[in-house]
């Protein structure tokens, strides 16, 4: 079931971008992760959709303050619950389907956003003309821990990314370390040079803050793979990153501007993994 706020009309010329942030059970982080919503000055939507036991996280007293800051600014902003859980993929899966937008951002509930990491990752998408930019999250505990070896996969995409299958019996797959710790923090230490507003780098995949392009999300089927899955799942983002990836090409950027809040995992059940689940 379904029950959505939409107390405030459309705006007459919307955004092409939405905020879709999927939450469960964490109270505190989405209300950090709203506020770093509402230190952004590029335009966009917001859709909070909300699985917790209990009451929504969307309901404290601070997720309701930054919920207003943003309809403040001008922001179409939308809360609702989206019960019964159905695994990680079929609340994905809703929330693409609930949202207009050409472009979709999916925020976990998480990470906080530094001001004007959406406009970087807008502004990378409409130049790069790719499936999808993402900006992993940092976790900035580990900020003395540096890790070279790790950092070695790292290569620039010059131009437009190209349509990559990645799989993790090739060399591509060892980008996934470029994430770990604090490493996109060290990465763009070393590789955003002066003057430069973003760098586009090669991925295996992007948790956290990824932004699609909703024509190649849709081509390759989105979520949809949900109803292939038992409900206690996890990998599903990777699954479809790694299709929108093959199909359209992708990549990250540095600076990122996405902090990891650090919480313990609302998924400790790590059992399935999607990719090993699902059909190709």
């Amino acid at each position: 079931m379904d029950t959505t706020d939409s107390l405030d009309p459309a705006p007459d010329l919307a955004p092409d971008l939405e905020v879709l942030v999927p939450t469960c059970d964490r109270p505190v982080e989405l209300a950090t992760t709203l506020a770093g919503l509402a230190g952004q000055d590029h335009p966009f939507d917001v859709l909070v959709s909300d699985q917790s036991s209990g009451a929504p996280s969307f309901e404290t007293a601070p997720a309701r303050a930054m919920l207003r800051a943003l309809r403040r600014q001008g922001r179409r902003v939308r809360t609702r619950r989206h019960l019964p859980r159905r695994g990680l993929a079929e609340h994905r899966a809703s929330l693409v389907e609930a949202s207009p937008a050409r472009y979709v951002l999916f925020l976990d509930d998480d990470v906080w956003l530094e001001p004007g990491t959406v406009a970087r990752l807008r502004e990378a998408i409409g130049e790069l003309r790719c499936g999808l930019v993402g900006a992993a999250v940092q976790g900035l505990s580990h900020l003395a821990d540096h890790r070279p070896h790790e950092l070695a996969p790292f290569e620039r995409w010059d131009g437009r990314p190209e349509p990559e299958r990645i799989s993790p019996d090739g060399p591509e797959w060892r980008r996934w370390t470029l994430h770990n710790a604090a490493n996109p923090t060290h990465l763009a230490d070393l590789h955003v040079g002066p003057g430069e507003r973003w760098v586009a780098y090669k991925i295996a995949w992007v948790g956290g803050c990824v932004l699609y392009d909703r024509r190649a999300l849709d081509a390759v089927g989105g979520f949809d793979f949900w109803t292939e899955l038992p409900p206690v799942h996890c990998g599903e983002d990777v699954l479809a990153q790694l299709r929108v990836l093959a199909g359209f090409g992708g990549a990250g950027i540095l600076p990122s501007g996405a902090v990891h809040l650090e919480s313990p995992t609302t998924v400790p059940d790590r059992r399935v993994e999607a990719r090993e689940v699902v059909r190709s």
